[in-house]
């Protein structure tokens, strides 16, 4: 609609542009047939004149078309056109084989410069000389009754059909009736009415007679003859105007009397167009659409009925409910002409431009099955055009003018520059999405743009403008596919057009060749519950069709079905009655589905209905009348319209009478009732088809006497008050006078003030307890009497409840108020039984049906007091109490207006007078799904980091689901305006909230729109998101107009900080520069680290080799270590300098000594198994961590950190728990090391080193710090670690110590180099101070792989409690280290801690342990000032 009026607009400004230059704009030239021809019937050899007149200015060409042909009217001597152009025909020529002037005429009118029109056709029939088909046959008749005499000719004659009696013409008045077939109708029979009859048929120029026959009239005897039919009503169609005769002759005696009805209603004469004629047939003059039905003729005597039916079938001729108007416009346009008809049958509409008929093409398409359309206008398109419109009774046709207008010259102004950079954004089969950038010089604001457009090779081009200033895009629609077009685009401003860009070529994408839709799609109802469904093939089917699929659906189900057919119908059985269902039809072919058709509405007719009406009470207003009230049948179960309803009562046992109502009427009155009498009513539903169940029986008891509702009620004659603990007892008296109606008592309560609270109770109660009060409160307590006109005077109490130190004895009765209150009568302290059986049956989305048994109620369950029941109801979540209540005189009840999907839970009790029960069990329903209601929320899309294409769509779900979600449709587009079904779908299955869309065009808005489905549809759509992708890289700007949002390993997204809003926006608070400071200050204090470290350990390289030495030669000697490994005994030594502890440690003869990654995995995932990926050679040439190659610069320094100690730092606030890092001296295992010692089998010592830091050092790691820490703990060693035998393993005890247990972080999972220096840390369990003891096991030459901490999980005849170690170290400074698997045997008894001392003694001298001591003070200095840097 906005591209429309932009187009007019630029067409208005070349308009208003051209009436400024010398050219003169040309008008609209009236041009108009005055006087048309009319169909005719003509008589052979007579002559006619067909009419025609042309208003025009100058004169114009008339001619005469005949079937089609032109007639050559100058050498036609029996034809001849006169002066104002009709056309006359003399001697109309016609025999049963020629018949050269019956036919359809036209006449043409031309002016040559504007264009030709073509009148309405008109049809010339010629009726033949006259004959009969049949001749009149002899009868008789009785005085009174009535007689008819034939005359059979043809169809078209019977206008010229004349009687006569005794050759005198008969005048066809009074009780002579000339019947359409001819025959002629004589009632009310007589003695003049005997004599000879004939019927004549005079025409032009020729009459025939027929036979003469005698008419008999005999005397009537009064004996009883049968009724029968001389004439019956048949079926006939008449053109509206028209006049109607209806014939129903009928004879017998007694003389019957005739009545007609139509759709079951009685005509009556009430109009002067409907009439009886003769003896009763029915005429009915100037007819129209509306009298159009069934007509019933029905005669009866008294004796016996007759009856005859026949349809009357009134058609219009066409009629312009909308005419073309006269149109300019410019070439490359498109423009529509508009024709609206009607008209019985509907009209057919066609199209001709200057008097030859419009063929649809590509350019030229009949839209709205009548409108014109012309596409690309080209100057041969000017000239007239008409809308014909033609059906079985007439035709009718309009005209209008087109005038192709030159494009004006441009005003005085520069005009804009081609625009530039045009190409396709989008490519589809059937569109073309262009888009461009501004002229280099638009010399001024441009308005719009033009996007001409053609066939490649085409003269006939197209053009569609931009809706928008500022738009530089437009979608180019209605193409065709596999088709190549070329284009040019052309600037606007307020001086004209501008240049136009550099034409270019853009094929649409090729179609797969499957069918196209199916034709004339029709939809009829058969019965209540069936609809066949007709079809046409398709007009283009690319081959063989393979079958059919029909779709249909409920109207407002929400959800298609589908059925496969092999023919061009289907009737569909087994539908509801009187519901509405759509259907379309999609035809298959061997390449898949075709185009589906559009859709087509039928409904079932309609039903009786099948349910009964619900909640059906009783209000007794007097002595004589009570009202019935109810609800219709439930929703799905009328089957029609309610066009009323029955109320059936009764008394006793008594037959029953019957009321009826409208059908909008939901109470009724029953009058002229008995007094003090118990009726019984139920009520059904009515429809046209019928009546449907009837209710429950339900009871109530008119009054005794006639009771006075003009006033409000008088109070209460009395009212007491009996006070209990948590509640009040009371009782009361009727008022004074029973003149005045007392439908019911209001109770108000309060502590200080009656209107707190307000009950109401039945008029027959007499008693009410008033429960869940507070203890010892003095409540002041307002009795009313109430009727329909309001609540009378009221009555007031005061009491207090009782305390809880004095209980009431409910056996106690105050005998005063029994005596002075003799009407007041004791209360009954039996409460009634609660119902029994509740059930909850689910009727719909919305509707639950709640029954119940009344164990109080005889077997038959009929109710026959005035008890009533209280159902009540609410959701079944904790947190709602609220409940909802309902009464009902019934035992069931339906609860309606519930939300979808949502579990209820009901209860019932019941009142019978001021008795009643408890609640009941409770019944729990759940009602049905329905389609959700409302749309996804929080609908957001955001861009993916590294993938400028590819954006990441999150939301919310519907907050009325009405069910569970089964997927979501995401929709997006670049154009807003688009139709839905032209916007791109990803379906996303589940309940995911999130999705990622790729492959999107840079630097281009899309519009995002979102909907959720379940089980029974597809819900709302949401409101459009706006999201413009990030331009191409190296383009100016930035990447996103939101940081970008990455996508983890693991599906989760992380924004750049680690933190997410809940919708996948970045909100952390530090940004990428101030993380990559963060990152190049940690890298340089990294460095620096390790240079002091390398610097440190340089130092002790000489002792070292000293050290190595002095093995060497203690190796050289015998020693008490060599033979089986369960008799090594290891030297003690425990050095205490503060919190240093110093233990030798015997190694492994083996070169590889199995080391225990102690970490407990805290689940399943964190127990990594180590690959054995290196050979046994590759063992023999290098040590667990580092090669031969590297033994006097690295290896030196691995034996140093085996000697610096593991500073554990707390990073949570556990409770201290005893935690050991311990650190293998790998320098001393390597093969060069046993080479020097002369001998495979030297024995080594490690020492284990460990120092706690007392201070917290948490706070001051830095995250980079405690990311990699984590790699120490989560690791494995790599393939240069064996597993030790479980036989050498030995169960740890307890140890106590004031080491806190550290957390680590989680982190990165990258695993570093091979040549990372492991850790291993264990907890201890024995209550000395921290040691531990390497187990040395036996020598081996395989190695086997083992998981990480096997050997600790499998100790023999152990059953150590599990803790999770969570470590975290300064030493690592960003460098990540794998953990090394460590043995943790008992710790020595006193007796082996003496002896191992010994050995210590034999191995060490204390010049070496003074020297150790030093070297290791030094050691400690470095680390604290490298932990306080």
């Amino acid at each position: 609609m906005a591209e429309r009026r932009l187009g007019l607009m630029l067409a208005l400004v070349a308009l208003s542009a051209a009436t400024g230059t010398e050219s003169v704009i040309r008008t609209f030239t009236p041009f108009y047939f005055t006087v048309e021809p009319a169909d005719t019937l003509a008589i052979r050899g007579s002559s006619v004149i067909l009419n025609c007149s042309v208003f025009a200015e100058p004169g114009a060409k008339i001619e005469w078309r005949k079937d089609g042909t032109f007639l050559n009217l100058v050498s036609d001597e029996r034809r001849q056109m006169l002066p104002e152009g009709s056309l006359l025909i003399q001697s109309v020529v016609h025999s049963k084989h020629h018949k050269p002037d019956e036919g359809f005429y036209q006449c043409v009118a031309t002016i040559d410069s504007l264009g030709t029109i073509v009148s309405r056709t008109a049809k010339m029939t010629v009726a033949g000389l006259p004959r009969f088909n049949g001749q009149p046959v002899a009868t008789s008749v009785h005085q009174g009754d009535t007689t008819l005499l034939g005359c059979e000719v043809n169809a078209d004659l019977v206008p010229f059909v004349r009687w006569e009696h005794n050759r005198q013409l008969v005048a066809l008045e009074g009780r002579f009736l000339k019947l359409p077939s001819g025959a002629l109708e004589i009632s009310n029979a007589s003695d003049s009415d005997a004599g000879p009859y004939r019927c004549s048929v005079e025409t032009a120029g020729s009459s025939k007679t027929s036979d003469e026959v005698e008419l008999t009239v005999l005397p009537e005897m009064g004996a009883e003859r049968k009724l029968k039919f001389l004439q019956q009503p048949v079926p006939i169609s008449k053109v509206s105007g028209q006049t109607v005769i209806l014939p129903c002759v009928v004879s017998g005696h007694p003389t019957p009397t005739i009545h007609w009805t139509r759709s079951e209603e009685t005509i009556s004469e009430r109009s002067q167009r409907i009439t009886l004629v003769g003896d009763g047939s029915l005429q009915i003059t100037d007819v129209t659409e509306e009298d159009a039905g069934i007509y019933e003729c029905l005669a009866e005597n008294g004796n016996e009925t007759l009856q005859a039916q026949a349809e009357l079938n009134v058609q219009v001729p066409p009629r312009f409910l909308k005419r073309p108007v006269n149109i300019y416009a410019h070439e490359s346009m498109d423009i529509v002409f508009e024709c609206e008809v009607t008209g019985a049958p509907m009209p057919t509409v066609k199209w001709i431009k200057n008097g030859d008929m419009v063929i649809p093409s590509d350019y030229f398409k009949i839209v709205n099955e009548q409108n014109l359309q012309v596409l690309g206008l080209v100057k041969s398109d000017e000239g007239l055009y008409q809308c014909v419109a033609e059906n079985d009774v007439g035709n009718e046709r309009a005209s209008a003018q087109l005038i192709i207008l030159e494009h004006a010259a441009a005003t005085a102004g520069l005009l804009p520059s081609a625009p530039r950079d045009a190409v396709a954004l989008l490519v589809s089969t059937r569109f073309i999405k262009l888009t461009w950038r501004p002229p280099a010089e638009p010399n001024g604001e441009i308005l719009a743009y033009s996007v001409y457009y053609a066939k490649d090779g085409a003269n006939r081009e197209r053009v569609e403008n931009t809706s928008r200033p500022g738009d530089l895009e437009v979608t180019i629609g209605e193409l065709m596919p596999d088709v190549k077009y070329v284009f040019r685009v052309v600037a606007h401003n307020k001086h004209g057009a501008g240049e136009s860009s550099a034409p270019f070529k853009v094929a649409t994408q090729p179609e797969v060749q499957v069918p196209g839709p199916a034709q004339n799609l029709v939809a009829q109802a058969n019965s209540p519950t069936s609809i066949t469904v007709t079809w046409q093939e398709p007009h283009s089917d690319n081959g063989p069709i393979a079958n059919y699929k029909l779709y249909y659906m409920e109207n407002g189900a929400g959800s298609e079905q589908d059925v496969d057919v092999g023919s061009l119908s289907y009737t569909m059985n087994g539908l509801k009655k009187f519901t509405e269902y759509s259907f379309r039809v999609v035809a298959y072919n061997k390449h898949g589905p075709g185009v589906s058709t559009e859709e087509v509405v039928a409904t079932t007719y309609s039903g009786v209905p099948s349910a009964s009406p619900q909640n059906v009470t009783l209000e007794v207003r007097n002595s004589k009348s009570i009202v019935v009230h109810w609800q219709p049948p439930p929703p799905g179960t009328h089957n029609g319209v309610i066009t009323g309803y029955n109320i059936r009562y009764k008394k006793g046992g008594r037959r029953g009478e019957t009321d009826t109502t409208g059908g909008n009427q939901l109470s009724q009155i029953i009058d002229g009732l008995e007094r003090n009498t118990e009726y019984s009513f139920r009520v059904s539903a009515i429809t046209v088809n019928g009546t449907g169940p009837s209710s429950d029986w339900v009871s109530a008891e008119t009054f005794e006497s006639d009771l006075d509702e003009s006033r409000v009620p008088d109070k209460p004659s009395s009212l007491h008050v009996r006070p209990l603990i948590n509640g009040i007892v009371v009782s009361w008296t009727p008022p004074e006078n029973q003149n005045i109606v007392v439908r019911g008592y209001a109770i108000g309560y309060g502590i200080g003030s009656p209107h707190a609270e307000t009950t109401r109770v039945d008029y027959k109660q007499r008693y009410y307890t008033i429960e869940n009060l507070e203890p010892n409160s003095h409540y002041v307590i307002t009795l009313k009497a109430y009727n329909k006109i309001g609540e009378g005077i009221p009555l007031y109490e005061s009491t207090a409840t009782r305390p809880l130190t004095d209980p009431f004895d409910p056996s106690e009765v105050y005998l005063f108020d029994l005596f002075n209150n003799p009407y007041t009568p004791v209360p009954d302290p039996s409460p009634m039984l609660p119902p029994v059986g509740v059930q909850a049956t689910v009727l719909t989305h919305d509707t639950i049906r709640v029954t119940w048994a009344d164990s109080s109620l005889p077997k038959n369950q009929k109710i026959t007091d005035a008890r009533f029941y209280t159902i009540h109801w609410k959701t079944n979540y904790p947190a709602n109490t609220k409940y909802k209540t309902a009464d009902t005189t019934t035992l069931s009840y339906i609860v309606s207006g519930l939300k979808p999907n949502t579990l209820y839970e009901f209860s019932v009790r019941v009142t019978k007078g001021r008795r009643l029960s408890t609640w009941s069990m409770t019944a729990h329903g759940t009602t049905f799904e329905t389609v959700p209601t409302s749309p996804p929320k929080d609908l957001t899309v955001v861009s993916k980091e590294g993938k400028p294409r590819t954006i990441i769509v999150n939301w919310q779900p519907p907050s009325e689901a009405n069910g569970k979600i089964t997927g979501y449709i995401i929709y997006y587009s670049t154009d807003i305006n688009a139709e839905t079904h032209d916007w791109v779908v990803e379906p996303v299955v589940g309940d995911r909230l999130t999705h990622q869309i790729q492959d999107l065009t840079l630097d281009t808005a899309y519009y995002f729109k979102i909907q959720a489905r379940n089980s029974k549809g597809m819900g709302p759509l949401s409101e459009f998101v706006q999201f413009r992708t990030p331009k191409a890289p190296g383009s100016s700007g930035k990447i996103g107009k939101n940081p970008p949002v990455m996508d983890s390993p693991s599906g989760t997204r992380h924004s750049i900080s680690g933190h997410n809003s809940p919708h996948g926006s970045p909100t952390s608070g530090l940004d990428s520069s101030t993380m990559l400071i963060i990152i190049i200050s940690v890298g340089v204090f990294t460095i620096i680290m390790v240079v002091i470290i390398a610097l440190i350990c340089t130092r002790r390289t000489n002792y070292q080799q000293k050290k190595k030495r002095a093995a060497c030669k203690s190796a050289n000697g015998s020693h008490k270590y060599k033979g089986n490994s369960k008799d090594v005994k290891p030297p003690d030594l425990w050095i205490h300098h503060e919190r240093l502890e110093l233990k030798p440690i015997d190694k492994s003869p083996d070169p590889n000594p199995v080391m225990t990654d102690t970490p407990i995995p805290r689940n399943s995932q964190d127990i990594t198994p180590v690959e054995n990926s290196m050979d046994k050679d590759h063992h023999q040439r290098r040590n667990s961590y580092l090669g031969r190659e590297l033994e006097d610069g690295m290896s030196t320094l691995s034996g140093r950190r085996g000697l610096r100690p593991k500073m554990m730092m707390p990073f949570d606030a556990q409770p201290p728990q005893p935690v050991i890092s311990a650190h293998p001296i790998h320098s001393l295992d390597n093969p060069h090391h046993h080479h020097l010692c002369d001998g495979p089998s030297s024995p080594t010592r490690s020492y284990l080193h460990h120092q706690i830091n007392s201070r917290p050092l948490g706070p001051s790691v830095s995250p980079v710090d405690r990311a990699n820490s984590t790699e120490s703990v989560r690791n494995t060693p790599n393939s240069d670690m064996s597993p030790a035998p479980s036989s050498q393993t030995h169960p740890s005890e307890n140890v106590e110590t004031d080491v806190p247990v550290v957390s680590y972080l989680p982190g990165s999972q990258e695993e570093e180099s091979n040549r990372s220096v492991p850790t291993a840390h264990v907890r201890p369990s024995h209550p000395l101070k921290s040691f531990a003891v390497i187990a040395i096991p036996p020598a081996s030459s395989s190695y086997e792989a083992a998981s990480s901490a096997t050997p600790l999980l499998s100790q023999p005849g152990t059953n150590p409690q599990v803790h999770s170690v969570k470590t975290a170290s300064i030493g690592t400074l960003g460098r990540s280290r794998s953990p090394v698997a460590v043995t943790v045997p008992s710790a020595p008894d006193v007796a082996e801690s003496t002896k191992m001392l010994e050995d210590s003694d034999s191995n060490y001298g204390p010049d070496e342990l003074t020297e150790e001591m030093a070297h290791l003070k030094g050691l400690m200095k470095d680390l604290n000032v490298i932990t306080t840097a």
